[in-house]
């Protein structure tokens, strides 16, 4: 019988080299899956700038409009402190508002969404392109309040919605200046040069909007836009009693989107991009994702429309009141225990947008009753003439 051969000394530690390598790989791997999960966006904060730029009561959509992506951050967990909201009119205290103190975005006049917790940040003539670029880039005078500062820092994700009446290349404010795709995108880039942002999303809702997107040359910016190059931006929700147009039909249907969403969402941004196709916004809506860093795929839309929660998870019992130190707390009741928790639904937007409008009472004009009563004398004076007159009275 032969021998067997022995086996050369090399191949042992060749072996365990090639184990280590496969091994490390895959730890490495999953420490980096589970750092990408963990960092996934990479912010703390969340901070939003909703701008209408217009004025006039035809423009009443665009007050509607700005106020209604207001209520949808706010519902989301974006408090009012880290808002920046400018609005050009006041339509709610305008004299031609048949109910005042009150702005509606849908046609039953059943959602209110000016409310009685709005705070406007920049309104009237203090909503210009000096102003509106001096919040994006922080220079402001000393004297500005904290509520009229955006104060975001390298670890914020931005949200900044416009809307109003631009053309190629240009957004108006207030029908006497604009604000060029230019100036915008130099805005954002000093932005980006003093660390003011992590990632930043913009939504414009105007004709030609995509030109204003156009010269963004700033990394971590996605944009979207309401229509293209050349095409018109149209309204939605025609209303006979106030006699306008109550919103603009891709801010209508991104909302009625962001209604189905809570903060505990996954849906991420190529839904949003999908929301209002050509067959309903009549207009051509487009993106933007090449300076964007992340696959849109990945990106959440509570990354921008929601708020960062920090939460310190502990097991112990920390006392709130400094006297009741050594003193157990009650545990609490097994039945407030076992309810579960959910989000309060601060605005009921989506049964009210789906559902039938309410039938009215009919009640005659005062104008009516004596228009009718004098067509009946009329009648009577030509039929039978003043002679008999005497008979009446």
């Amino acid at each position: 019988m032969a021998a067997a051969l022995p086996a050369p000394r090399w191949l042992p530690t060749v072996a365990a080299a090639l184990l280590w390598a496969c091994c490390g790989s895959a730890v490495t791997d999953g420490i980096q899956d589970q750092a990408e999960q963990f960092f996934r966006s990479g912010h703390t904060n969340n901070w939003a700038v909703l701008v209408c730029t217009s004025r006039f009561w035809f423009n009443y959509r665009h007050v509607a409009n700005t106020l209604s992506v207001y209520r949808s951050v706010k519902r989301l967990g974006i408090p009012d402190s880290h808002i920046v909201l400018m609005l050009a009119d006041d339509m709610a205290c305008n004299p031609r508002n048949p109910k005042p103190a009150t702005v509606f975005s849908h046609k039953n006049m059943e959602l209110n969404v000016y409310g009685d917790d709005v705070e406007v940040d920049y309104r009237s003539y203090e909503v210009t392109v000096e102003n509106f670029l001096r919040v994006l880039t922080g220079r402001i005078p000393p004297s500005t309040p904290r509520s009229k500062r955006l104060l975001s820092d390298d670890r914020s994700n931005i949200l900044i919605y416009m809307t109003g009446h631009g053309g190629n290349g240009f957004l108006k404010f207030q029908d006497s200046e604009e604000i060029t795709n230019v100036e915008l995108a130099d805005a954002f880039e000093q932005m980006w040069q003093k660390r003011r942002y992590n990632e930043l999303l913009f939504i414009i809702d105007t004709c030609q909007g995509a030109s204003m997107y156009e010269r963004f040359y700033s990394p971590n910016i996605m944009a979207l836009a309401s229509s293209q190059v050349g095409e018109d931006s149209l309204s939605h929700q025609p209303d006979l009693g106030i006699g306008v147009h109550l919103m603009d039909r891709y801010t209508f249907y991104v909302l009625e989107f962001l209604e189905e969403i809570h903060p505990a969402s996954q849906t991420n941004m190529n839904d949003l991009f999908q929301v209002c196709p050509r067959s309903l916004c009549v207009s051509t809506p487009g993106h933007r994702t090449d300076l964007f860093q992340r696959d849109p795929q990945n990106v959440l839309i509570t990354d921008f429309f929601g708020s960062v929660r920090k939460v310190e998870i502990t097991t112990q019992t920390i006392p709130l009141d400094p006297n009741l130190v050594g003193l157990e707390t009650r545990a609490p009741n097994d039945e407030m225990a076992a309810e579960p928790l959910k989000y309060a639904e601060q605005l009921p937007v989506a049964q009210i947008i789906h559902q039938k409008p309410k039938q009215k009472d009919w009640h005659p004009p005062g104008g009516f009753i004596l228009g009718l009563w004098a067509l009946i004398i009329m009648v009577f004076f030509k039929t039978y003439g003043i002679k008999h007159m005497k008979y009446i009275f």
